[in-house]
This record gives C-alpha cells, structure tokens and sequence, in this order.
C-alpha cells in the first residue's frame, strides 16, 4: 500500500485501520470495539482489550524462542562502560525487580517515581511496574528538589526508584540529596525509596526507608505479568503547562501498544533484530517510546547511550556507536547534529567510521532548520528525515513513513502526516485555511490510538488546554502551514509568533535564514519591545569554532540575508554574539525564558537549566545595548 491510500484509510475508516493494527500485537483478551467516545467527543481505544505492556516487550520474545537475541546495549563513555542484555537476561531482571516492587506493596494502579539517570536499571524499573500493572512516572535525573516535590505531590507515588548519581559530561551529580530533599518539601509521603548504588558515589541509606537495589534483588521472588485494561493507564508523563504547573501526561497501555508497534515498521522501516538508536534520554518521551518501549514491542535492540553528541570524548561519539551496534536507524534532537558540526564543522571524525549499516537518520524535538539539515545529508550522505510530535502525541505526528513508501524530502518541513493523524492548518475563527497560508496547526479528533488519554488527576485541564479552542480538533499549540503537495511546515510554537508593526512573523522563519550563514553555529530569534513597532527582532547568534568575524559586520550580514530572504518587513537590525545559548539538560533552547528577557520581566530560571550563567551573559548583553533595563535572574 503507497502511502496516500494508507492515511486515507486511517483517517476516513479508523475503526477498521486501527483494529487491523491490533492484530499484530500479543492481547490477553482481543479488542472487538475499536473505540468508545468519552466525554467531548474525546475517544478511549480498544476498550474491551486485555493485555501487558511488559509481556508484549520481553516474555512474549522468549517464548516464541528469541530470548538469546541481544535486547538491549548500554554504552556508557562517561564511565568507560559497555553492557549487553538478551530478551532472556533483560526478562530475568525485570521479573525479579518487579518482586522487590510487588514485596513493598506495589500493585495494579499504584505510581512509582522513578528517577534516575541514563543506565540499564532504568529501563529496568519501567518495564517491571508495568509488569505489575502499575503506573510509572520518569522524572529527569537531576531536576531540582522542589520541581521533584511537586511531581511527587500530583502523581502520589507509593515508592520512589533512583540511582546513588547521575553523570553530565564530566559532573558527578549527587541524585540521593535530591530526592530526599523532595520528599521532605512534598504533602504526600511515599512509603520507600529503592537506590541503586553506582561506584562513582556511594548515597547514605536510611534503613527504615531506604531499599538497597542490589541487595533486594538478591532476595526477590520473580512476580508475573498482571494483565490490565486497555484503557489503565501504562505511565504519567510531565510536561511544561502554561501555568508553571506540569502536566502529567497519561498515557494508556493498549493504544500505546498498538500505536508504537505500529509506527516502529511504518515511520522508522524497523523490524525484529534491527538495531535502532534514540540518542535521548528516558526522562523525556522519546526515551519512553524509542528507547524502551517501541524497539522492545518490536523486537529489535534498542541502545541505552549515556553520553553526548561531543566531548564524551569527540564530535565523534556518535559515528562511533552506529559502526560499533551496526545502527540501522538513528534518531536525535537537531540539537545534537548542530553540537556535532560546531566542534567539527568538516566531519573529519565521520572519516573514522564506517556508516554501511545507517540507513536513515530521524530528527525531531524541535525545528529541524534547513542548514543542520543539508549539513548532515552531506556529511553523511544518508536520508534525512524531519519528523514532528510531542509529548502528548507520543509518536509521530508528521514523518517521511519510510516504512510504508519513501517520499521526496522538504527542507523545512517535518514531511506529511502519518496515517492516523488528520492534520489541519486553522485560523484563529476555526476555518481550515488554504495551502501555504499559516495558521493554528490542529488535528481533527478522533486522535489515533497512542496519544494521551487525559492529563493526570485533572481532566478539565486537558479539555481546557486541547480541545476547547476548536472544538472537534486537537490543538496542538504549534503554528505552521501546509503546501499544496500536503507537506506540513512548522514554524514555532503559536506564541513564538512576534507583531512587527501588525505584522505577525515567525521567528522560526528568521532563525532558518540566520543558521544559514557560514559563521553561525546556531541561533534564536526573539521579539525585544519597540516603542514603535511593538516589537523588533533580535537574534542571538553562536559561532562555529574557530569562525572569526567582526561582530559589526556579522551582523550588517545578517540584516542583509533577513532582508533578502523575508524582506524589510521584518525590521531585522540587531544581532548579538553570545557564547551559549541557555538549554535544558536535554538540549533544547529555553525560547520562553528568552521571551521573558526580551519583554523585560523578572525571571525565573527554570531548575531544568543546563548552565544558568548563559542567562547572566544574554541579560547583561541586552542591557548594554540599551534593548532591556528592568530585568532581574
């Protein structure tokens, strides 16, 4: 089937396509009803269907007799640190940790906080309190105290699970001191905490509530698969809220299931004994899908890489991986590749490596713009795909689905959407727009299976934040367009939108032109109040090593290309070199907390922050300039 004819089926006749789908998982009990509607229209998928999550990625592997094909790979260069697990040894694991868990009272329903850093007993924690029908929560490793209380306080977990460290680059980062600092700020006490000692720092146990993971797997009786509902929930997931409040994102286990399975062959052309690659972390959703659960579904090997693009130990890291696992498909943030070409903007380290295995390589998390794009095709002449989605969709939104037929590329655009996703471009009144004009990107429920089934102990908040504006339409928050062969541009997040004069322009449009110059590494556009003109943009500017340009005339460049690319409309006049550009932990530019800056607020910096001085130096470079005055970190 081409792919026209498969998103036609998915979106006109969903109940058929998705039930045709579900054939090709391992239920206790077979769903006949596709799906029922829930209040507003909102839908429940495959609500008459039993199953586990955990028997789907690991028993039912062994027992068709795959349980010596290695399952996952656990590379480590920040401990020198190598680990190969098969389906059998990773069951082996799973079954007896989920025995510690069910020995401390851990049942059907019950959440579990887990919060720990880029190793194998993360992975292992998630599958075993799905194994008890349990809901877990990953919570990023290293989040502040109080950003851990508040998680605490919604998702009322029974037990905690972390690791005696993290490890960030070349930083130890204590994780015990946290979670106990968590638990003391938090109304809801859990009942233990389970830590795993790692060698790097051994963590101070209480022995009426601390659980030593070692020692507690040495005495555990392996627990079995609990089957659940479709419909329970498999895990919470939080995202950053409008309100400063995260919302617990709740995802169901047969939909997901169905939907991951699913997308593994049709978005990323992945079968059973292909090794596939997510270079993120299990904190963020596509560790949750692409590190754990996707690959596992499908019976592939799946790498666990706690590391970064560069300096663990070179711009090479991630050459090295695809040569050593035989990499089919490897999937990271842009973020990652522009880290790459910074440090090695010639790709002398890819002449180190052999490729043949990779045949494709996925990026989404943010923009993919044009320049890391062509940057990366040509460096390492492998397709390119730019796909989009978000934590609540949990799997792809739009995508090149090389699985199900290859199309032509679109620098710029995240591809078409993937069958099961009717995606459609609307302006603020709710009428669907013409091709090329930008609007409101929404899809038209019913969402397909896999997507969030509502925002944990708060469902008005979930219709509130998603479905009220348009109704009968997700809104995902995002603003773009669609052409007229049906590929979607993001531009930026409907608030990334600046009024130049009544003009409304997209700083993602900017950023795409300013990453085009051969001195800049990456970048960010922001809208800096104007007494005239509302707003003005700004960029701010990070150069590739070893580039050497006079700033001034950097930026009379820049102005220059924004001219010539989108026109004086846009009122492009300023540019500033910065030394970094304020990340998260996880690598994404932090574009509301420059929003702030550049509206001239009081800021909170968000706990989530990789190197809180690049706030300091933006701030005190726009306050030179005479752009901002009353800002205060």
């Amino acid at each position: 089937m081409n792919y026209k004819n498969e998103h036609q089926q998915s979106t006109e006749h969903p109940e058929q396509f998705w039930l045709s789908q579900a054939e090709q998982i391992a239920w206790y009990t077979k769903p006949i009803i596709p799906f029922c509607n829930n209040d507003n229209g909102y839908v429940s998928w495959f609500p008459d269907g039993t199953l586990n999550t955990c028997y789907l990625a690991l028993d039912q592997h062994v027992e068709s007799g795959k349980g010596d094909q290695c399952a996952l790979i656990y590379d480590s260069p920040v401990t020198q640190t190598k680990q190969k697990f098969t389906y059998a040894e990773l069951l082996s694991h799973v079954g007896r940790f989920a025995g510690v868990l069910k020995a401390q009272g851990v049942e059907k329903g019950d959440r579990v906080i887990i919060y720990m850093p880029m190793i194998p007993q993360a992975v292992i924690a998630m599958l075993a309190v799905a194994r008890l029908g349990a809901v877990h929560s990953v919570v990023f490793g290293g989040f502040a105290a109080n950003e851990l209380a508040v998680r605490i306080d919604d998702a009322k977990p029974k037990l905690i699970v972390t690791a005696s460290c993290g490890i960030e680059g070349q930083r130890v980062i204590e994780y015990k001191p946290m979670v106990d600092g968590a638990i003391a700020l938090a109304s809801h006490k859990p009942t233990g905490c389970i830590v795993y000692q790692r060698p790097q720092v051994a963590a101070s146990l209480n022995p009426e509530f601390d659980i030593d993971w070692v020692s507690a797997m040495e005495k555990s009786e392996p627990a079995d698969c609990v089957p659940v509902k479709s419909t329970d929930p498999l895990y919470i997931l939080y995202t950053s809220g409008t309100t400063g409040k995260p919302k617990g994102v709740v995802r169901d286990n047969g939909g997901h299931a169905v939907a991951l399975n699913y997308s593994m062959s049709a978005v990323y052309n992945v079968d059973e004994g292909d090794t596939f690659w997510a270079a993120s972390d299990v904190g963020w959703v596509v560790g949750h899908s692409y590190i754990v659960y996707g690959p596992l579904l499908k019976g592939a090997t799946t790498v666990l890489y706690e590391g970064k693009p560069v300096g663990t130990p070179d711009a090479g890291a991630f050459w090295r991986v695809v040569e050593e696992y035989k990499v089919k498909v490897l999937f990271a943030a842009p973020t990652a590749f522009r880290a790459v070409r910074k440090e090695d903007p010639n790709a002398t380290f890819i002449k180190d490596y052999d490729l043949s295995s990779l045949e494709t390589i996925f990026m989404a998390g943010e923009r993919l713009d044009p320049p890391t794009y062509h940057w990366t095709r040509e460096v390492t002449n492998k397709p390119i795909v730019d796909h989009w989605w978000q934590t609540e969709t949990g799997w792809p939104i739009c995508a090149n689905p090389v699985g199900v037929e290859t199309l032509p590329t679109k620098p710029g655009s995240s591809s078409v959407p993937t069958p099961g996703f009717n995606v459609q471009v609307l302006s603020e009144s709710g009428e669907q727009k013409p091709a090329n004009t930008q609007g409101a990107i929404a899809i038209k429920l019913p969402l397909p299976p896999g997507c969030l089934a509502s925002i944990w102990g708060d469902h008005e908040r979930f219709v509130q934040g998603y479905l009220s504006e348009f109704p009968g339409y997700y809104c995902t928050g995002d603003n773009g367009y669609i052409d007229d062969e049906g590929y979607v541009f993001i531009m930026g997040r409907t608030d990334d939108v600046i009024n130049v004069a009544g003009h409304r322009l997209s700083t993602g449009e900017m950023e795409e032109v300013l990453a085009s110059h051969t001195a800049v590494a990456e970048c960010s556009v922001i809208g800096v109040n104007d007494k005239l003109k509302g707003q003005i943009p700004v960029g701010l500017v990070l150069l590739k090593n070893g580039v050497e340009i006079e700033e001034q005339l950097l930026e009379q460049e820049l102005i220059a290309q924004v001219r010539e690319k989108i026109g004086p409309v846009a009122s492009f006049k300023r540019a500033i070199v910065v030394e970094r550009l304020p990340k998260t932990r996880s690598g994404k530019i932090l574009r509301k907390l420059l929003r702030q800056i550049a509206a001239d607020e009081p800021l909170a910096v968000p706990s989530t922050i990789d190197d809180p001085s690049s706030v300091d130096e933006i701030v005190a470079l726009m306050k030179q300039r005479g752009m901002v005055q009353q800002v205060t970190v």
